[in-house]
């Protein structure tokens, strides 16, 4: 009987990531569309997902990699 229980536990958690998968997927081409959609207006979709990424971080993380980008950027002679 347990065996069945396990089995059929199995089961849900199976449909169940499938189900989110299938989300994830209809998401990342809403996301794709977007970008898209900006492109076709004349923004950079890369630099947007740049600024994306930069929005995600916290200010600290964001100051310290933009000082060490800075250091980076002189000590290659890139003004």
């Amino acid at each position: 009987m347990s065996d069945n229980v396990a089995a059929e536990q199995l089961r849900l958690f199976i449909e169940r990531i499938e189900r989110l998968e299938e989300e994830k997927k209809g998401m990342s081409d809403d996301i794709r569309d977007v970008y898209l959609e900006a492109k076709s207006q004349g923004f950079d979709s890369k630099t947007m997902r740049s600024v994306i990424r930069l929005r995600k971080m916290e200010k600290d993380a964001r100051d310290e990699m933009d000082a060490l980008l800075e250091t980076y950027r002189n000590a290659l002679g890139l003004q």
